[in-house]
């Protein structure tokens, strides 16, 4: 692309386009980057950059660009049925094959799927199932949902009311009444003296004293992430899942596994919820679903409920693109590549540990204040010089290393003082080799300029 075509369309860009989750102050006054193809696990962007995609698109590309199973399996699907609705008794192939797949595939009770086209429209969809639920067993009083400190579930109204970071709720007064947040198992943004464990306890004990505050019969169900995932990569302690998990079974309340991130096989297993045997009522699904090439988000329900819900007769929920045929051609095919190539058995045996030792050779440097990680995800907390202060929501660090990251050649996330890593499950060792020698390079620079 030519520089004039370059700086016209960066124009039209900024005259037009409202961004998601970007600071516009900052892209007025550096330009849009814009990406033009990419191959594997690098990009290239309009100015003739390749990067190494170190983030996976947005923690979703997990079986790589350019894979021509997904494409071709796409482009037949068009052919044949570009798009039918699932309203009115009506539906198609490709969807129904992929909900009785994702039944044989999904832990524990899990036997039941709706389709929508995101993870916050799977939230949303979970949300308004429990509510219908509970009305339907005559518990209108259990409407309260339960969310924890530094969860991200989304941005729709009821998905960012679960949401527990100040940037996606304070912006729109959120959030709703009857959302309740409960804390975060993050020692580090806590600057608490307790290790891991200790603070996980101490959360289930926190979390238990709230139910009993709010009142448990109020409390329809608690909303966890396996691993906290756009909150900063927070990993579960010691036991605290298993837990947590306890203390709904002992009120009644519904647990959620939102496993938007972590289902197919960021963690090394299908989905997080095998590794702590969390047994969710309900799973809500999206990005690795179809390694991000076409958008579909899936909330899964247990037979008992879905049976209940369907025998009530009329069911008013859905999106125009609920089980759309050629999202869920892609998600077949996507599926395929990831038993084919058995990319979930080499992120648990292979990529992954590997991953997490090269993550850790940061421990010691002086811009590192903690790492944390699981599988094929990963987190840096970033200090200046001056030392760790008390964390800030408005705090810039992760944004500041990130920009140094991509000038480095490889792409990262930055979230408040720190740097997120998730690359595709393709990912070889030279190039996180590759990856990981930007890091280093954008942490040295990082604490030179800092």
């Amino acid at each position: 692309m030519g520089n004039a075509d370059l700086r016209q369309l960066q124009k039209l860009d900024q005259a037009s386009h409202i961004h998601p989750f970007t600071n516009h102050n900052d892209l007025a006054a550096l330009g849009t980057s814009i990406i033009e193809r990419a191959e594997g696990c690098w990009v290239f962007d309009s100015e003739g950059h390749r990067l190494l995609d170190g983030l996976a698109g947005l923690w979703c590309v997990n079986v790589g660009y350019g894979r021509h199973e997904i494409i071709e399996a796409v482009h037949r699907q068009m052919l044949r049925l570009p798009y039918y609705c699932s309203f009115f008794n009506t539906t198609n192939e490709p969807a129904i094959r992929l909900a009785d797949r994702l039944s044989r595939l999904a832990p524990g009770r899990l036997r039941r799927t709706m389709f929508c086209g995101s993870g916050s429209e799977a939230n949303e969809t979970a949300i308004k199932v429990i509510r219908a639920w509970n009305r339907l067993r005559k518990r209108p009083q259990k409407t309260k949902l339960l969310s924890r400190k530094f969860s991200y579930h989304g941005v729709t109204l009821g998905a960012a009311s679960l949401t527990g970071l100040p940037s996606v709720t304070d912006p729109f007064d959120l959030p709703l009444p009857g959302f309740v947040q409960v804390p975060g198992p993050h020692p580090y943004a806590a600057n608490t003296d307790l290790d891991s464990r200790a603070y996980g306890q101490w959360c289930v004990e926190e979390t238990a004293r709230i139910i009993e505050r709010e009142g448990p019969h109020t409390i329809a169900a608690l909303f966890v992430e396996p691993v906290q995932g756009a909150g900063g990569v927070i990993c579960p302690p010691t036991g605290y899942l298993k837990s947590l998990r306890q203390i709904c079974r002992d009120h009644d309340i519904l647990f959620v596994a939102d496993e938007v991130i972590t289902g197919f096989g960021r963690l090394g297993s299908w989905f997080g919820s095998e590794l702590w045997d969390l047994d969710p009522d309900l799973m809500t699904l999206a990005k690795g679903i179809t390694s991000g090439y076409l958008p579909l988000g899936a909330t899964m329900l247990s037979e008992q409920m879905g049976d209940e819900l369907l025998k009530a007769g009329y069911f008013a929920h859905g999106f125009t693109y609920s089980s759309h045929p050629t999202c869920a051609a892609a998600a077949l095919a996507n599926l395929d590549l990831l038993e084919k190539e058995r990319l979930v058995d080499r992120v648990r045996d292979e990529s992954g540990p590997y991953f997490q030792s090269r993550l850790r050779e940061f421990s010691t440097h002086p811009s590192v204040a903690e790492v944390r990680g699981m599988g094929l995800i990963g987190a840096l907390e970033l200090v200046p010089k001056a030392g760790k202060g008390a964390p800030k929501p408005d705090s810039a660090l992760g944004a500041k290393a990130a920009r140094i990251a991509r000038e480095e050649g490889v792409i990262v996330r930055g979230i408040r003082d720190l740097i997120a890593m998730s690359p595709p499950f393709t990912i070889s060792r030279e190039e996180q080799g590759t990856l990981f020698a930007a890091v280093r390079r954008t942490l040295d620079r990082f604490h030179a300029e800092s």
